[in-house]
């Protein structure tokens, strides 16, 4: 079992060019409303991060495009949390609510800093392991 959300949200017009499709960097800022939902049901959000003393930086982001959204569409982004052990690992998959159809799929890849020390976790610490293993062992996210 994996731990995933969504979240929905309309395409606005500053998000898109001037043929009203959506520009293609803001397709990582979707990404990162769907990772930012996830973290929050996990419990382990950027301000939980810092007050546990670390930082968790984006150290690799893949992405595909499959077809566009326009201005007005519903997005549908969904986060998928695919490792959690020696670095956060999440996939995303982007559709147009509407229509069902899957728009992009990519994903992002954070390594740990210990902010004291400034130095690399190779291994995540057990503030985020504990916490998500006590999710999957409960069966997830509650009323999911």
């Amino acid at each position: 079992m994996k731990l995933s959300t969504e979240v929905e949200f309309k395409v606005d017009f500053f998000e898109v060019d001037s043929m009203k499709i959506v520009w293609h960097g803001n397709y990582i800022n979707y990404f990162e409303r769907a990772r930012c939902a996830l973290l929050d049901k996990i419990g382990y959000n950027y301000i939980a991060m810092e007050d546990s003393g670390y930082s968790y930086p984006v150290v690799d982001v893949r992405i595909k495009y499959v077809r566009s959204l326009h201005f007005g569409d519903t997005c549908r982004a969904k986060a998928t949390l695919a490792e959690y052990e020696n670095m956060i690992k999440i996939q995303f998959e982007l559709y147009n609510a509407k229509t069902g159809k899957l728009t992009t799929k990519g994903s992002v890849t954070q390594m740990c800093i210990d902010t004291r020390t400034g130095e690399t976790q190779f291994v995540l610490p057990k503030v985020w392991t504990e916490k998500v293993e006590k999710l999957l062992a409960n069966g997830g996210f509650p009323n999911d």
